[in-house]
């Protein structure tokens, strides 16, 4: 697993173990979300959710996000999003929290420009993060979901309404602006 582009362009990124719980973004995946987001990255706030090694954050970061929240209930990913940070140099534009995704969004007042949900596969949180996350995206932000495919989503979510599904093999990114 690496960085694509941008300021830590090409550097490695540990990973957790577990195959079963742990699912890396690919690198197709990752590039076809990032060509998605590519204008819209620059200055941003950025929520990574379920955040795992935080590849997807970091990226975003390195592209030129301004600020990137990781968030993950899983101390050991945790350890590894800021082992991450560290090597590719991005640690001073980010906050990474130990704290359940969606009692996250409940609590917090920060509003963000783009927010990444790539939860669990089939637990059912990305839907219930979606409809949590209405008064948590700017005007004009956009929120980019990883599933497999066909799973089933909301076609509006509070404020959010969604925009374009894309097909990548057996995984899927759904848009919502």
């Amino acid at each position: 697993m690496r960085v694509i582009t941008g300021s830590a362009r090409g550097r490695t990124l540990i990973t957790l173990d577990g195959g079963d719980v742990v699912r890396p973004t690919t690198d197709r995946v990752k590039e076809a979300m990032f060509s998605i987001l590519q204008f819209e990255l620059e200055g941003r706030r950025v929520l990574d959710l379920f955040a795992g090694s935080g590849q997807l954050g970091i990226e975003a970061l390195s592209r030129g996000a301004e600020k990137c929240t990781f968030i993950d209930s899983d101390m050991k990913a945790v350890e590894v999003i800021q082992k991450n940070l560290e090597h590719t140099r991005l640690k001073e534009k980010s906050i990474v929290l130990k704290a359940d995704s969606l009692s996250y969004i409940r609590t917090t007042s920060d509003i963000y420009d783009i927010v990444i949900i790539d939860p669990p596969y089939g637990t059912g949180q990305l839907q219930k993060a979606l409809a949590l996350l209405d008064g948590r995206v700017a005007a004009g932000g956009v929120v980019v979901c990883e599933m497999p495919y066909g799973e089933e989503l909301p076609e509006a979510a509070g404020g959010l309404t969604l925009f374009k599904r894309y097909k990548y093999g057996k995984t899927e990114l759904a848009v919502y602006r």
